[in-house]
C-alpha cells in the first residue's frame, strides 16, 4: 500500500498515478475480484491549479506511451448540456435576481446525474476510442452535482473501462460510518464505497 497521494509532492504523485494508470492490471482489470472499475484521486483542494496541469500531464504522459485517455470535465460538460438546451443565457441572467436556492433547484433538475448528465456522459463515451476515463470538475459543479450521484448512476454506464475521478477533498474509509467523499475535506454526507483511493494503489 503506498503512501496517500495527498502527502506526495507533484513529481512523485505524477509518477505513482502514470506507473499504476499505465499498467495492464489496472487496464484489464484484473485486480478488482468483479468490483466496479472506480478509483478517486484525492487531492487538498489548495492544489487544485498544480492538480490541473498535473492532470494534463499526466494525460499526455499516458498518451505517449500509447494508453487512450477520454477526459470529460464535469463543469464544461454542464455548460454543454445548458447550452444545448437553450437556457444558458437565461442562467445566466436569473442567477442576478433568484435566490441561490432556487438557482440551486433549477440547475439540480436541469443537469439531474440519471436524466441528463449520465447520458451525455454515455454519448462521449460510446464515440470516443479510451482505454481510462478521467472525470475532472467535482468542485466546480458543486452544490448543483454531488460527486457520489454521478458515480452511482455511472455504475451501469462507464463499467467497462477504469473511471478516475479526480477529486478535492478526502475519500475516508472507517468501519463505524463506511466510506465517505468528503468534497473540500469539509462536507461529509456523501457515502460512497465502491470506488478505490488511487493513492493505495500498485502497479
Amino acid at each position: 500500500m503506498s503512501a496517500n497521494s495527498e502527502k506526495k509532492p507533484g513529481n512523485e504523485r505524477l509518477q505513482h498515478l502514470f506507473k499504476v494508470i499505465s499498467s495492464r492490471l489496472f487496464l484489464e482489470k484484473k485486480a478488482l475480484n468483479g468490483e466496479i472499475p472506480f478509483y478517486v484521486c484525492a487531492y487538498p483542494p489548495k492544489e487544485s491549479v498544480e492538480m490541473e496541469r498535473l492532470q494534463r500531464q499526466l494525460a499526455n504522459r499516458l498518451e505517449l506511451a500509447g494508453v487512450k485517455v477520454l477526459e470529460i470535465n464535469l463543469y464544461d460538460l454542464s455548460v454543454e448540456i445548458l447550452k444545448e438546451r437553450g437556457i444558458w443565457e437565461q442562467i445566466l441572467n436569473m442567477e442576478k435576481s433568484v435566490s441561490r436556492e432556487q438557482l440551486k433547484e433549477l440547475l439540480q433538475g436541469v443537469l439531474d446525474p440519471e436524466a441528463h448528465l449520465v447520458p451525455a456522459i454515455a454519448i462521449q463515451l460510446a464515440k470516443s476510442d479510451f482505454e481510462v476515463l478521467f472525470l475532472s470538475g467535482v468542485g466546480a459543479v458543486f452544490p448543483y452535482i454531488r460527486s457520489h450521484n454521478v458515480l452511482n448512476n455511472l455504475q451501469s454506464t462507464a463499467k467497462e473501462k477504469p473511471t478516475v475521478m479526480f477529486f478535492p477533498g478526502t475519500y475516508q474509509h472507517c468501519q463505524e460510518s463506511g466510506a465517505s467523499l468528503n468534497l473540500f475535506g469539509k462536507l461529509h454526507d456523501d457515502k460512497y464505497y465502491r470506488a478505490f483511493d488511487i493513492s493505495h494503489c500498485e502497479a
